[in-house]
């Protein structure tokens, strides 16, 4: 199999001591990547910001959400942020939480992972591309404490992920799942109304 000749940008950059694959990252310059490098060191910043003690009483629904749109979220109304939740900084504008959303201290939010789809015995796990896909967090859902939530997943309107779980798959609105993968484990009922 002929070996494709990387091209000048990717040369230097290996020189430099990145790893990049041109399969993960495309068409890399130079100027892209320190404009990455420090973008996301303006970003680390607010996100050591969102734990700033002195702050904490207001921290929960004023401070995080507001450092969470600056980093680059889509952050709806309402939203309490818990204590050290992390987030992808990286690809922030492919998270979104609608309206009154919870996230519980510790929970991780990560928007892409490697693609394991090709990967044989022998491969180099350096050159595996990138999975990108959204987050998307319905209105009035919770995320509990010290959760993942993984690419592509969309937690349904008002649904609860129990702590400690790691949700791989879609969510069902006005549910409950639970474990590693998570699975859904309930279903709220209908208020019975009075006639």
């Amino acid at each position: 199999m002929e070996k494709k000749k990387l091209s000048l940008t990717f040369r230097m950059l290996r020189a430099l001591g990145f790893n990049y694959s041109e399969e993960a990252y495309g068409q890399v310059s130079i100027f892209g990547v320190f404009g990455k490098f420090f973008g996301n060191i303006h970003k680390a910043l607010l996100c050591k910001m969102m734990d700033w003690v002195l702050l904490e009483p207001f921290a929960p629904r004023g401070l995080r959400p507001w450092l969470m749109r600056r980093i680059g979220c889509h952050v709806g109304k309402g939203c309490f942020i818990g204590a050290g939740v992390h987030i992808d900084t990286g690809h922030a504008d492919l998270i979104t939480l609608e309206d009154s959303v919870s996230l519980a201290g510790g929970s991780r939010l990560l928007c892409h992972q490697r693609d394991f789809s090709g990967y044989c015995v022998g491969d180099d796990y350096m050159k595996l591309g990138y999975t990108l896909k959204p987050i998307v967090l319905k209105k009035g859902c919770l995320v509990g404490m010290d959760s993942f939530v993984m690419p592509g997943v969309t937690i349904g309107e008002g649904a609860v992920v129990a702590a400690g779980s790691m949700v791989t798959k879609d969510v069902p609105a006005w549910s409950v799942a639970m474990g590693r993968p998570a699975k859904v484990v309930k279903t709220f009922p209908q208020r019975e109304t009075e006639s």
